[in-house]
């Protein structure tokens, strides 16, 4: 065996263990009381214009620590009829279901409707026959078909440059028709390796669930760098439990977090409820007659955290402005001019989205 290959191999053998432990802690901290969900609502496979079988995306999703999954090929575009004659449409899910069995992935029936803009193209999930959405000559009966079945249906990438030459999400009269009869009920503020921050806007103000998905057609190792650290975009569920059921009904409820890249993004409310349970901060140490508190901040997420401390008090050693890395710790020594047992910071979370150009404020206490 060459030098070099022992080399890679002796490497990668060593690296195994720390990734193995890395796969087992979670994302983040599920807040009191929930669970915290993280899903995939948009995936493709062979079955439309995807390049791996359904199988595949089961396993990518077990190795990569989700909860549940939901094949959305499309139901008009079928690049690969040729070779793959696909009369049923709920194939690509009963494949993945069947693999997905005995594991704690949950696999639900989706399906994108797919159209010019508007309404563009639609997910269809939580639906019980993706067959019956089918309507090639329509551009509202497949959206009233998934509703008929109770299915979650949201907007996909509304600031596609191939739809909108310019990158903005914007809303057309058909989509405030679908809002206004309750047709339409989520949007991707984050697709594959796009944001849009306007998304965000027309969720606030239209009362639409705030989604991120991979939309994945190759591989998920391939294009987030997933073996170098990298992660697909997730939509973490603030769910009363792991049931499908609660699921569904927190997701029409708003109930989410968006992870991208180092990004999180949610409604305030939401994202100060993750933050509150990632991020402690320690008893206050003083060192004899010194008026500078040592604290620690630990980072209880697999996100770092870019804080901008927005408080009174000055710091003695640290910048304001820092990072706390993934599962680690930051100590800093604060300069409070006279004892303190507990000490209330106030940050701004620099890579924390609650809006258009807005950042969450919020402050942690000393335990």
């Amino acid at each position: 065996m060459k030098k070099q290959t022992r080399k890679f191999i002796f490497l990668l053998l060593a690296a195994l263990p720390t990734w193995i432990s890395a796969q087992e802690k979670p994302f983040f901290r599920s807040p009191d009381g929930l669970s915290l969900i993280s899903t995939d609502l948009h995936i493709h496979t062979t079955f439309s214009d995807g390049s791996v079988w359904p199988n595949i995306r089961v396993e990518e999703a077990l190795k990569e620590g989700l909860d549940l999954i939901s094949i959305t090929d499309h139901l008009e575009y079928q690049p690969h009829l040729k070779d793959l004659p696909n009369p049923d449409r709920n194939r690509s899910f009963q494949i993945a279901e069947d693999t997905a069995k005995k594991s704690k992935l949950t696999v639900i029936r989706g399906a994108e409707i797919t159209r010019s803009m508007p309404p563009g193209h639609l997910n269809a999930v939580f639906i019980q026959d993706a067959n019956k959405l089918l309507f090639p000559d329509d551009p509202v009966a497949g959206i009233e078909e998934a509703n008929l079945q109770k299915g979650f249906v949201f907007w996909n990438h509304p600031n596609w440059d191939a739809h909108r030459k310019d990158g903005i999400a914007k809303l057309d009269p058909l989509h405030v028709e679908l809002i206004e009869r309750k047709l339409l009920h989520g949007i991707e503020v984050v697709n594959f390796d796009t944001i849009s921050e306007e998304a965000i806007e027309i969720a606030l103000e239209n009362g639409l669930t705030m989604l991120g998905t991979s939309d994945i057609h190759k591989l998920t190792t391939w294009d987030f760098d997933i073996p170098q650290g990298g992660h697909r975009p997730m939509t973490f569920v603030l769910s009363q439990n792991n049931s499908p059921q609660e699921i569904k009904k927190a997701l029409f409820a708003g109930k989410t977090v968006v992870w991208f890249k180092e990004l999180i993004i949610a409604k305030e409310k939401h994202l100060l409820q993750l933050v509150k349970d990632n991020l402690s901060l320690s008893s206050p140490s003083y060192d004899g007659d010194k008026l500078i508190a040592k604290v620690t901040l630990r980072n209880h997420s697999a996100n770092p955290l870019h804080l901008k401390y927005t408080g009174p008090f000055t710091f003695h050693q640290n910048s304001t402005i820092f990072k706390i890395e993934p599962y680690g710790e930051k100590d800093i020594n604060i300069k409070t001019h006279r004892l303190m047992s507990v000490i209330d910071l106030q940050f701004e979370l620099l890579n924390g989205i609650i809006g258009y150009k807005k950042n969450l404020n919020f402050s942690v206490k000393t335990m």
